[in-house]
């Protein structure tokens, strides 16, 4: 006979051993994604990916949590951009401010390669650890762009490209062999400024002089004996150490009889105290809406592909949002978190008109930029009752430009030949055979100067400047976040808590919490929708992308994967 009791005693002694205090682990070598799909088949293909809100909002969450004793996290930022990492600064500052311990220990800052950004995030921590035989990568920051014009020149393709104005160079790596001067001016500015920003945190968390900490960059790279000694790490050791030391500590500081101290994921702990959604009412406290865009912009549906190459944005799915946004009456207000290089200039235009709408009917709108909100993704920004970005975002590229490619020499060379019949003067004008025509240049330039000036327009109207002023920071350049809060792009510096804050100063209804919207039911997928105006006829999509993960190869190149509105580069800073 089975004795239930001997079966069930393991599991009552469980009950009763008391629980230790909480060290909340994160491990970014795993990567981070940007935000959990919407769709069920990316939620299957991202099931096991830690999610950076849920990152941004465990750490937050464990600052506050009495039961939460430390921090322990193994560094990385390879999945991170520059902005990403200030907000991620943020979050463990404000663990650090509650009292408890927050560590940070890697193998190596870059082994073969640059370790900068990881370093920068590491140095907000309380203490910080390197393997013994680790590298520290601090080597400064470079930006690379790589021109092929030279090898289009031996294959007989040219490029036809128009912009609006100088600096809007996205496609210079086909038509130039080097930076043009405006070009570089840019760049230099953003490396400078981002390299600032990195040396003014080192030196402040490190207790050296900037002058201290520039000498070291050039020096870079840096054994683990070096950088110990020049007190860029408190010490050398390996991960059980440094996890031994900690638990120590937490046992001698938060013990008292509680248990030893046990280990979750950062992510793991903030879903598991993540109260469900309730359902709508009117009445009640409310909450503030997030919602999300992130992307190339275009007009349609928000697709997103299973074999990579990144999300579209689609101004459906976001419009729709914001319109469900308006009529639900739990929300107070709406934090818009962008993150894109910009796209269709119809479709960010439709973004903004809806996210002005939702301002205008009384629920404040606070925009927060991600890593990247430039040309179309700045565009979108511009309905909102304030804007706010990281220093380290990158931002405006007030500019417009289109081109294509010519081939027809290349395809004469081997033979290649085509014929066509047409009703129209300009119908094969984006034809890649042949360059434009002098009134099809008539036609493109038309297009660049009607977008360029509505668009600069906007900025005008929407941050209360002139159209001089404006001219000043347009013309396609882009800047950092902090050169942008000083020429007047944005309202304040800050990350999502920034931004919540804005929020709930304007909705005045007291600490609301902030909730991803909208949550829509699994049912809404496949049901019927009433019209247009069901936030789920416009859901996202999962497809199968046309470039799928060689977008960014595509992007490189040339080719016309965005739209008008596009921030020129992929802007890797390493």
């Amino acid at each position: 006979m089975v004795d239930l009791a001997k079966i069930t005693e393991p599991l009552s002694l469980a009950r009763q051993r008391p629980k230790g205090p909480l060290v909340l682990e994160l491990d970014l070598t795993e990567g981070v994604a940007d935000e959990a799909p919407g769709d069920p088949v990316g939620q299957f293909m991202s099931r096991r990916k830690q999610h950076y809100l849920d990152v941004l909002e465990g750490i937050r969450r464990g600052a506050r949590d009495p039961g939460v004793a430390a921090l322990l996290v193994r560094v990385d930022a390879r999945s991170l951009g520059f902005a990403k990492v200030q907000e991620l600064r943020h979050a463990v500052a404000d663990f650090r401010a509650a009292g408890k311990p927050a560590v940070a220990w890697a193998d190596s800052f870059g082994e073969t390669g640059a370790g900068n950004l990881p370093y920068y995030l590491a140095c907000a921590f309380s203490r910080l650890a390197l393997a013994p035989t680790g590298v520290l990568g601090l080597t400064g920051l470079i930006m690379r762009t790589t021109f092929v014009r030279g090898a289009l020149d031996k294959l007989d393709v040219t490029y036809e490209v128009g912009r609006r104005h100088e600096y809007k160079n996205a496609l210079n790596s086909v038509t130039e062999t080097g930076y043009t001067e405006a070009q570089r001016e840019a760049t230099e500015r953003i490396v400078t400024s981002l390299g600032d920003q990195i040396t003014e945190a080192v030196a402040r968390e490190r207790g050296l002089t900037p002058e201290k900490v520039r000498a070291l960059v050039s020096r870079g790279p840096l054994l683990a004996r070096e950088a110990a000694e020049e007190g860029l790490v408190d010490r050398l050791a390996y991960r059980d150490e440094v996890y031994a030391d900690l638990f120590e500590q937490v046992k001698r500081e938060k013990g008292g009889g509680r248990g030893e101290p046990r280990l979750q994921f950062v992510t793991r702990y903030h879903r598991k105290h993540t109260p469900p959604p309730r359902p709508r009412r009117a009445g009640g406290p409310g909450y503030i809406a997030l919602i999300s865009a992130t992307g190339t912009i275009a007009l349609g549906r928000t697709r997103r592909s299973p074999l990579g190459g990144g999300t579209v944005m689609g101004s459906d799915t976001v419009t729709a949002a914001f319109r469900a946004a308006r009529k639900d009456p739990q929300v107070k207000a709406v934090v818009f978190r962008v993150d894109s290089r910009g796209g269709s200039p119809t479709a960010s235009d439709a973004i903004r008109r809806e996210s002005e709408l939702t301002r205008q009917a009384g629920v404040p709108v606070i925009s927060a930029m991600g890593d990247i909100a430039g040309s179309g993704g700045y565009y979108v920004t511009l309905g909102s009752d304030a804007v706010v970005a990281q220093p380290g975002t990158l931002t405006g590229s007030i500019g417009v430009l289109t081109g294509k490619p010519v081939l027809g020499a290349l395809l004469e060379r081997y033979g290649v030949t085509s014929d066509s019949v047409r009703t129209g003067e300009h119908a094969g004008m984006f034809d890649t055979e042949r360059p434009f025509t002098e009134s099809e240049w008539e036609r493109v330039n038309a297009l660049l100067d009607e977008i360029y000036e509505d668009f600069t327009g906007k900025v005008a109207r929407a941050r209360d400047m002139t159209r001089e002023q404006v001219e000043e920071v347009a013309r396609g350049r882009v800047w950092t976040g902090r050169d942008a809060h000083e020429r007047g792009l944005v309202d304040e510096l800050g990350g999502l808590e920034t931004a919540v804050r804005l929020a709930r100063e304007r909705a005045g209804a007291g600490p609301l919490p902030l909730r991803p919207f909208p949550r829509t039911h699994p049912l809404d997928r496949i049901r019927p929708h009433e019209s247009s105006e069901d936030v789920g006829a416009s859901g996202p999509q999962t497809v199968l992308s046309g470039w799928g993960p060689l977008q960014h190869a595509a992007v490189a190149m040339g080719l016309p994967a965005g739209g008008p509105l596009m921030m020129p580069g992929n802007w890797e800073v390493r």
